[in-house]
């Protein structure tokens, strides 16, 4: 590969919802330019990008992926995205390393929802992206229903810069609205394609789009709104100067179409990606870079993908790793092609590539000079929203679950392992249940360890509804020195998210202050576990008001024991009672589907709150009991066809009906929760 200025680099994210053909797109640029000598079908599991066992089995891309090519005297990274909801934090770091996005479009059904929530992560980053309108050979894709779909979500920023010659099985090439030439292609796949006037019987159609076309782009440079009002036209070269101007504001939005996996229309983008993305700043500034995605290969070890910002990086260097405040030592640099690594003598300002064997970097981290230290701002990730308890199958697996856990957090930051200290249950949590299982499947093929998935725990509270007066007395007398400890306090209830309050009330050294502190301990202690169902108790004040202590017996532990005491008896005297955690929910969909979805989540004992529309989408808004949307992913693509997402995060804690409560302490009973003497 020749050497490249940073002027002649482009970054570039392919993003957009699953099924959209995200994949299928990088496996044409990478097959036209020359850089594969096969055209890669996701079908056939060959393609660069989608390489990991699981996306082959799948056939949904799970991990960003890597690849460049060259082009017109240009190096252009693609990052290859997921589309899926549960992988959508790594669509957004991976945006982090990019200078513009291209966003697919299904030409069947329009925008959907994780388009809508990638344009958010693009706004957010004010990235200059475009449009293609995919899979517009298949039967009922309509570019023009895609694009008023589109202008529905994203406003009429979009415009096609191309329109479909051609339309459905029938599709044959595209017309350049900017030209006004077609490009007709062969039906072999090989992207061939000859240069044609536009045909006359859509000449008149495309006339009128490239004059709308005109009007946007005059709209957006006052130089070029002269020149169009003085002489009725633009010139190419005016057109290509003021697009490319729009597209750096952010001021337009330019539509393409294609049919990726037959090799239709894909070279126009290949230009634009050139033409149009800005290429990355040229900072002479001392090195730094983002480290923006880990990769933890069983032979390779831990891959570290970076994108520098700024000045040369070359190979066998000392960086400074400054979100971790330690040095590290650079081995050898590469570029990544999928699952190829390909040395590189040196990293230029604006380039991506990769690294391996950093001790303490991770997915997040800012490497940079020694001399001229810097910080960027940390990639947020979202947090779990459901949880499973995993279970060694062997001895053997539970030797080295703790090694691969270890290696799969690295490359994934949104996943968690605790254990949890009361159940003694190990509990991976995950953005869904694919993103679990996904886990899974990787602990047994990367690592070969086998688990046992169990259902989630739901993280139930206790609390009180009302009031109580208590003593908790401690005295134990054996022989010699005895234990003595007394406490009187109250409880009462606090609001809702207001956790534990203590209140001290001792007066006239009744208690000396220095018992005061195991005292507080002994609650914050005893509320871990509640007296209902062995659950921690939250939302309740304790004033200590009264109590007694012995000059020779009294002693930290006694008090704190004697604090325990009175806990469970103010408990039981307060009306305790269980809360369980409720979800906000958001669930898409077509409106086909509202009345079965809508009725199943009032099954669920869920509340729904509103519906709003965007679009060709409808967004359901409720408030449902965690415990009751264990099951709701794969009933909600039954109920869709596939076509349904839904996003949850937390909301609140609410006390759980009371026949239900019965059945949380039975079973809580059943896995010893709570102790006989407590029964």
């Amino acid at each position: 590969m020749k050497n490249y200025l940073t002027k002649s680099l482009r970054n570039v994210a392919v993003v957009g919802h699953g099924y959209t053909g995200k994949t299928s797109l990088v496996s044409a640029l990478l097959y036209n330019s020359g850089a594969v000598n096969r055209l890669g079908k996701v079908d056939q599991g060959n393609t660069v990008t989608d390489y990991d066992p699981d996306e082959i089995e799948r056939k949904i891309t799970i991990n960003s992926s890597l690849c460049f090519f060259e082009w017109n005297d240009y190096k252009i990274n693609i990052i290859d995205t997921p589309g899926y909801g549960n992988f959508l934090w790594d669509t957004r770091a991976s945006l982090r390393a990019a200078d513009g996005a291209l966003v697919l479009i299904c030409g069947i059904s329009g925008v959907e929802v994780q388009s809508e929530k990638v344009w958010e992560i693009l706004e957010e980053f004010h990235l200059p992206r475009f449009f293609v309108v995919n899979k517009l050979d298949r039967e009922n894709s309509d570019f023009e229903r895609a694009i008023l779909s589109i202008r529905d979500y994203f406003g009429r920023k979009a415009i096609p810069i191309v329109i479909p010659l051609g339309k459905e099985k029938d599709f044959r090439g595209i017309i350049d609205l900017i030209r006004m030439k077609a490009l007709v292609y062969e039906k072999d796949e090989s992207g061939r394609f000859k240069e044609i006037d536009v045909p006359s019987e859509v000449y008149e159609a495309a006339k009128k789009k490239r004059e709308e076309l005109i009007e946007m782009i005059a709209e957006t440079d006052e130089e070029l709104m002269n020149s169009y009002f003085e002489k009725g036209e633009l010139s190419v070269e005016d057109m290509e100067r003021g697009l490319k101007n729009a597209v750096m504001n952010l001021n337009i939005f330019p539509v393409m179409a294609t049919a990726a996996v037959l090799n239709i229309g894909v070279q126009p983008i290949m230009d634009f990606i050139a033409k149009y993305i800005p290429s990355p700043d040229d900072s002479s500034a001392p090195f730094s870079s983002l480290v923006f995605k880990t990769i933890s290969d069983p032979f390779a070890g831990r891959i570290s993908v970076f994108r520098v910002f700024s000045g040369k990086l070359s190979p066998d260097s000392n960086v400074y790793n400054s979100t971790k405040d330690a040095l590290e030592k650079i081995g050898g640099l590469f570029y990544i092609m999928g699952k190829q690594q390909i040395p590189c003598p040196q990293a230029i300002p604006g380039d991506i590539l990769a690294t391996t064997k950093l001790k303490e970097t991770l997915t997040g981290d800012t490497l940079c000079s020694k001399e001229n230290i810097v910080k960027f701002p940390v990639i947020k990730f979202p947090e779990s929203s459901i949880s499973f308890a995993i279970e060694p199958k062997t001895r053997q697996d539970e030797e080295k679950i703790s090694t691969a856990l270890h290696r799969i957090s690295e490359e994934d930051p949104t996943i968690h392992f605790v254990r949890d200290p009361e159940t003694k249950e190990l509990i991976v949590s995950g953005n869904g249940q694919l993103h679990v299982e996904i886990i899974v499947g990787r602990l047994k093929k990367r690592y070969n360890v086998d688990v046992i998935l169990h259902p989630p725990k739901i993280p139930y509270k206790e609390t009180i509804k009302g009031t109580s007066d208590v003593q908790g007395k401690y005295k134990r007398q054996t022989g010699g020195r005895g234990q003595y400890g007394d406490v009187k306090i109250k409880m009462e209830p606090l609001p809702r998210g207001k956790d534990f309050e203590f209140v001290n009330q001792i007066f006239g050294g009744v208690i000396p202050k220095n018992y005061i502190p195991s005292i507080e301990k002994g609650l914050q202690e005893a509320r871990k576990k509640g007296v209902l169902a062995g659950y921690p108790t939250i939302d309740f004040k304790v004033i200590l008001h009264d109590g007694s202590y012995h000059e020779v017996d009294s002693s930290d532990i006694a008090f704190k024991i004697a604090a325990s005491m009175a806990f469970k008896k103010g408990m039981k005297a307060a009306s305790p009672t269980i809360l369980e955690p409720i979800m906000n929910v958001e669930v898409f969909t077509h409106e086909a589907y509202l009345g079965d979805i809508m009725g199943n989540l009032n099954g669920r004992r869920g509340r729904v709150l509103g519906i709003e529309q965007k679009g060709n989408l409808n967004i359901i808004k409720a408030q449902v009991p965690m415990v009751e949307m264990i099951d709701f992913e794969p009933t909600l693509t039954s109920i869709t066809g596939g076509r349904g997402s839904y996003h949850m995060e937390f909301s609140h804690y609410e006390e759980v009906p009371f026949h239900l409560q019965q059945k949380i302490i039975a079973q809580a009973r059943e896995e010893g929760r709570i102790p006989a003497e407590e029964e």
